[in-house]
């Protein structure tokens, strides 16, 4: 991440992306970044703890990973898979076989889906309903796409947070 750019909402329209769109785009590239940022020389010991019981940065990167997954799938009208369950009731649960590396790499390709996807979103859906969980809960697509981009900003935020934690709690 370049030091010297503005923030991704202030470069532009991100070609292809309707404008109502935009919004979403702008918070789900800047997610990125920032992962991408905070991650950098993250300590591989320190993926799992658990500071002041708190969240993990595995959970953290799983999370965001998984947010964008489910909400696109709702968001295409469809059910979660069993697979799509199975990941998140794995979420947070220590994994020594998965490195921060590869957790910010699926985070990564999964923030280019959701651009691939609000790329080829039809402004004229966005107000059509679409159910949310097993309980069916009642959205629109606009109202997934915002929860994808601010919900990952938020953990964006958590995650912040706890890096600096772990980082400044290690003895090294």
């Amino acid at each position: 991440m370049n030091k010297n750019k503005p923030e991704v909402w202030l470069r532009g329209k991100v070609p292809e992306v309707p404008d109502l769109l935009q919004p979403a785009a702008h918070a789900l590239l800047q997610s990125r970044e920032e992962v991408e940022k905070y991650m950098q020389d993250f300590p591989e010991e320190l993926l799992w703890k658990i500071p002041a019981g708190r969240a993990s940065v595995g959970f953290h990167l799983q999370h965001l990973t998984g947010v964008i997954d489910r909400m696109l799938t709702y968001a295409k009208a469809e059910k979660l898979s069993e697979t799509q369950f199975q990941y998140l009731k794995n979420e947070g649960k220590p994994n020594d076989g998965i490195s921060a590396e590869f957790l910010v790499q699926n985070f990564q390709e999964k923030v280019d889906e959701a651009i691939y996807f609000l790329k080829n979103t039809p402004e004229n859906i966005l107000t059509e309903f679409r159910p949310v969980g097993r309980k069916e809960l009642p959205s629109t697509v606009i109202g997934l796409l915002f929860h994808t981009a601010e919900h990952s900003q938020r953990h964006v935020g958590q995650l912040l947070v706890t890096v600096s934690v772990l980082q400044d709690l290690d003895p090294r």
